[in-house]
């Protein structure tokens, strides 16, 4: 019963992320984008435009620095693949760059894109690049055709790397501000997100994004 509670309550957390992914991936200006093969691009937000919500309360804005390196250590979670194997944020530091792109098993132009994204991470030594999926609308716990489904897609993209089920832990880590699938977050070794990218892209676009910020 506290289970069956526990599922009901992150349901109604997801809605309001559910209900803006439902329309075609996307909100308006997302579906207007993908019609037109605009992809929407958004630098990762890290309260720069108002001091005082990040919490710039003096004029040495110490207090903002220690919010801004605090951001990776924000990044906490401990969620499930579909394999069953257990990941927290330490999966971070196996590479220099993590791309963690949420999708979603009715988005077109998630599964459109995932093909390309599995040879990209078959392209980089580990050590560099890892790519880890996040299925936004299939839950830890769900029903086993959920997870076969999400997993039968998978095989079938051939986009052969880590899928995290959503959980309560996930969700507050990196979905919160989640309005649109797909969405793609940059993550280097220290669990900084460095970049985001909102809808899809094709393999030299991602490949240039990548390499742009490896070099970095």
């Amino acid at each position: 019963m506290r289970k069956r509670k526990y599922y009901m309550c992150l349901s109604l957390c997801l809605l309001s992320v559910t209900m803006g992914m439902l329309g075609g991936c996307g909100g308006k200006e997302q579906n207007e984008a993908a019609q037109t093969g605009e992809v929407v691009v958004e630098e990762a937000d890290t309260g720069a435009d108002s001091g005082e919500e990040a919490g710039a309360t003096d004029e040495t804005g110490e207090e903002a620095e220690a919010d801004k390196a605090g951001q990776s250590a924000g990044i906490a979670f401990e969620a499930q693949d579909l394999e069953g194997n257990i990941v927290t944020e330490e999966v971070f530091a196996d590479s220099r760059l993590t791309m963690v792109n949420v999708w979603a098993t009715y988005c077109n132009p998630c599964l459109s894109e995932m093909p390309e994204l599995g040879e990209l991470a078959g392209e980089y030594a580990t050590e560099e690049f890892q790519i880890i999926g996040i299925i936004s609308d299939v839950q830890e716990g769900a029903e086993l055709e959920n997870t076969v489904y999400a997993a039968t897609l998978v095989e079938q993209t051939g986009a052969a790397y880590p899928h995290l089920l959503l959980n309560e832990s996930l969700f507050n880590a990196m979905l919160s501000g989640v309005s649109a699938v797909p969405t793609t977050f940059f993550v280097d070794e220290n669990g900084e997100v460095l970049d985001t990218v909102v809808g899809a892209m094709d393999k030299d676009s991602w490949k240039e994004k990548i390499d742009g910020l490896l070099k970095e």
